[in-house]
């Protein structure tokens, strides 16, 4: 029996590896963060200035070499498949007008070479379910999964990252960056520097901190690519918590965690999605000069709103598995 953890699995000989060409996207969840707003408007379609945040998903994974894409709707969510088919009314609108520029955008939306599949997540479950929902089109391929709520400003695309890593070690890699939360949080994992990679943003994810070598406790940031062995740890339970089906895949394979470089943006709670309104108005040069003389006319009045919840009755304490 060996005593090195990470020997004990098999690295494909360089002939057999494999490419992803796949990515799932889950976009089932109910957007309960930002009612009324998302009672009829799917909350992958709110916009980050003037795209919606799905195509800031889809767009990252066009741009990391993806062509194949699974996306796991739900009820009220047909907005996302007209977003991404064509509009030949308005595009024939926009040309009689000579929009050239309107036109542009909105084909702009649709990433070339690329296809579109969609499955219905009937019930909001969590993601291990949602990537149940979506094994008919991979079949035993590797695939990626890109959560839209995270959205991530890199220079290099964050799933493009992941996949660097992917090609080196053929084994699944989950997108991680560090931790500010309890290292006990139980969506935290620890990544280790074991000398197994060339990438100096790969760590192998380990259940405890090995003696003798740098680690540290890291957050999932909504990027992953799996090899087909996740599914057999997603038979394995029913767990609704994406963590949990990663721990129990770490006893099937070696998994590496991939450093992200860039700046994440938790669009799913109404801080974050705001932080990345800004963030992204900054890098447009038409808004952002008039944009920030307002904001700091605005910031100049020095008004702190009064909070709702001091007079609300208190909230149910019922949460949603998928925001």
């Amino acid at each position: 029996m060996t005593t090195d953890t990470q020997s004990a699995f098999h690295v494909p000989a360089p002939a057999n590896r494999r490419r992803v060409t796949h990515v799932v996207f889950p976009v089932a969840g109910l957007g309960t963060a930002f009612l009324p707003a998302t009672k009829a408007c799917p909350k992958e379609m709110l916009p980050i200035v003037d795209r919606p945040l799905i195509q800031y998903a889809v767009e990252e994974a066009a741009a990391a070499g993806l062509t194949r894409f699974i996306l796991v709707t739900g009820r009220h969510k047909r907005a996302i498949e007209d977003h991404f088919d064509h509009a030949y009314e308005l595009e024939h609108e926009l040309a009689a007008r000579e929009r050239d520029d309107a036109l542009r955008d909105l084909r702009s939306a649709v990433p070339k070479g690329v296809t579109f599949s969609y499955v219905r997540q009937r019930d909001a479950s969590g993601l291990p379910d949602a990537l149940r929902k979506a094994r008919p089109f991979v079949g035993e391929e590797p695939f990626a999964v890109v959560l839209p709520d995270d959205l991530i400003d890199a220079q290099r695309p964050a799933l493009a990252q992941l996949l660097d890593v992917f090609d080196e070690q053929q084994v699944s890699v989950v997108g991680v960056q560090r931790n500010r939360r309890d290292a006990d949080d139980e969506g935290g994992l620890i990544v280790a520097d074991l000398d197994t990679s060339a990438l100096r943003h790969a760590r192998a994810l380990v259940k405890v901190p090995p003696i003798g070598a740098a680690s540290h406790s890291v957050a999932l940031c909504g990027r992953y690519v799996f090899t087909p062995a996740i599914w057999q740890a997603l038979d394995a339970g029913r767990d609704p918590m994406l963590a949990h089906t990663i721990r129990a895949l770490m006893e099937r394979e070696r998994v590496f965690g991939c450093l992200v470089e860039g700046q994440r943006f938790d669009c799913g709670t109404k801080v974050g999605f705001l932080e990345a309104q800004f963030a992204f108005a900054q890098k447009r040069h038409e808004l952002w000069p008039g944009l920030q003389r307002r904001l700091g006319h605005l910031l100049a009045r020095g008004k702190t709103p009064r909070d709702p919840r001091s007079a609300a009755a208190p909230a149910d304490a019922k949460a949603a598995i998928i925001r």
